[in-house]
């Protein structure tokens, strides 16, 4: 086993973490950071406290502190109430610690079963105090029964919005290791990030790599969107046997989150109009129970033409817009937009560009750039128009096959 100088205890945070330039510090190969490691640790609990948005590492490191009081806490009281034997500890989850570039997954040792998976853009902090290890993530799922924010914020007495953290504390020998590991992950997944949009990072300065690091929200209102329950229902339609359903569906559109498909259009009175509870744009999850997600068109057609003898539906849906708004960052000319049009219809896209992260997706029609209807402007302006756009790009999409059925270029085939 190799043997490491135990350092004092460390921190790594992905707001303040910048690069020496071109190398990347930390124990791990790049290569298999891309592909994920694993770690064995044993999972101690969670618990979940306020923060300012971007608090200094002196307060990281108390609050890191504070997490790992609460969940010994938590054992000593298991431990008295099951009146555990002398010298026996209460039991610990045994898990494998999954760290890559895209996100951090908690894996039970025995079953290999998730038991948490954060996209690593999600995970604030990480600290390492002795033989423990302290993950911060942000909450994004608000409660059911609030009308939080979306990052489950709170005013705090001095006014400053308030954002839930979760922190979860394992323990293991690697503490010191993991902890630079995950460090090393978002070194790794912004190199990856510039490289995939025509930037060499050795070329940027160090001041320019940082304010980058820091400005670059990996943003997408999808996520956000999907995580709030008011948006997500069970829909019941009601329907004579033999009666189709009456709706069209397309695709969601390649580079969505959830890839499902959406209602683009419904039959004049039939079942699904007639109910009042269906819109156009709202995305079906499951039908009957069986899930949508990551289905081909075709197959999701045949799953609804065989409810024809049902009498009634039940619907997942999560309530969408039927246009997309998308937003993409673009600092300045040298990152390339990561997508390609033909005739305003979006046909490419480059994985983990800055167009997928603001939400761009294939298969959609550009309805509106910054404001600015593009609907019947010829496809070489479009291309000039976003080829020179520099700051914040905003656009509005539809799924293709959604835009020629409200122009009546195609006429709807119902099921």
């Amino acid at each position: 086993p190799m043997q490491r100088a135990r350092g004092k205890d460390t921190c790594w945070s992905s707001v303040d973490h910048t690069l020496e330039q071109g190398q990347i510090p930390g124990p791990c190969d790049p290569e298999d950071l891309i592909d994920g490691i694993i770690f064995a640790a044993n999972y101690l609990g969670s618990t979940q406290l306020l923060s300012d948005k971007t608090p200094s590492k002196n307060v990281r490191m108390m609050q890191a502190q504070e997490a790992v009081s609460r969940i010994k806490m938590a054992q000593k009281l298991a431990k008295s109430r099951k009146k555990a034997p002398e010298g026996e500890s209460q039991p610990m989850t045994e898990v494998d610690l999954f760290i890559s570039t895209q996100r951090i997954k908690v894996l039970n040792a025995d079953t290999q079963e998730t038991m948490m998976d954060h996209p690593l853009r999600t995970i604030s902090y990480i600290a390492d105090i002795g033989n423990i290890v302290v993950l911060m993530a942000r909450r994004r799922m608000p409660r059911s029964n609030s009308q939080d924010n979306v990052e489950a914020s709170h005013p705090s007495q001095d006014g400053k919005r308030q954002y839930k953290m979760i922190c979860h504390v394992f323990e293991s020998e690697d503490a010191q290791l993991i902890a630079q590991s995950i460090g090393q992950a978002f070194s790794v997944a912004y190199q990856e990030f510039l490289r995939a949009n025509g930037i060499n990072p050795e070329d940027l300065s160090q001041k320019e790599y940082s304010d980058l690091l820091n400005t670059q929200d990996m943003y997408n209102d999808d996520l956000i969107h999907f995580s709030k329950s008011e948006n997500c229902k069970d829909v019941y339609i009601e329907k004579q046997k033999g009666e189709i359903l009456g709706v069209v569906i397309v695709e969601s559109g390649w580079g969505s989150i959830l890839p499902t498909v959406i209602i683009a259009n419904m039959m004049h009175g039939g079942p699904a109009e007639k109910s009042g509870k269906l819109n156009i744009g709202d995305q079906i999850m499951s039908i009957n129970g069986t899930s949508l997600v990551g289905l081909p068109l075709s197959t999701c057609q045949s799953i609804i033409k065989g409810l024809k003898n049902q009498a009634r539906v039940k619907l997942n849906i999560v309530r969408c817009p039927p246009v997309t708004t998308v937003l993409i960052r673009r600092p300045d000319l040298r990152y390339q937009l990561g997508f390609s049009v033909q005739n305003g219809i979006i046909c490419s896209l480059m994985r983990g560009g800055i167009a997928e992260r603001g939400g761009v997706r294939v298969g959609h029609r550009i309805i509106e750039i910054n404001g600015q209807s593009v609907v019947a402007t010829p496809h070489e302006k479009i291309v000039h128009i976003l080829s020179n756009a520099v700051g914040e790009i905003h656009m509005k999409t539809m799924p293709a096959a959604m835009y020629r059925l409200l122009t009546a270029q195609e006429q709807p085939v119902y099921i």
